[in-house]
């Protein structure tokens, strides 16, 4: 089975924001702390994150309630959109505390609660690693 070319770039900016965003992190509590390595895996993930929004935008899904093809979980695209210009708006203001919560938030709840449901049986991911996994035993 085939990917369409929008959910290979859905699911590879995707997997690079769940790893880049633990390294953008421990730049700003390691010691000794390196702002630049955070800026940059910062502007990075950020990246990953907006391919991440823009691309499910295109993807649709006849499986779940859905209206138009978009699913409850597309719910998460104005959110994630929304925060992620909070945060960034943050941080150009200089207020750092609120910067950190923000990023932190859309970290929590778009790369790993939503990736998780992403890995629900039901689900596309989910079946290849779990039909996967199963196979192995």
């Amino acid at each position: 089975m085939s990917l369409a070319p929008v959910v290979v770039i859905h699911l590879t900016a995707a997997l690079a924001a769940l790893l880049v965003g633990p390294l953008a992190l421990w730049t700003r509590l390691a010691i000794p702390v390196r702002p630049r390595w955070h800026r940059a895996l910062g502007y990075g993930w950020f990246t990953c994150m907006v391919a991440v929004v823009l691309s499910a935008l295109f993807i649709r899904s006849r499986d779940l309630p859905n209206i138009a093809g978009y699913t409850p979980l597309h719910l998460l695209v104005p959110v994630t959109s929304f925060l992620l210009y909070r945060g960034l708006t943050a941080v150009m203001r200089g207020d750092i505390d609120s910067h950190r919560r923000t990023m932190q938030r859309v970290y929590i709840g778009a790369c790993l609660v939503a990736g998780s449901f992403t890995l629900l049986p039901q689900r596309y991911l989910g079946q290849l690693l779990w039909g996967q996994w199963l196979g192995w035993l």
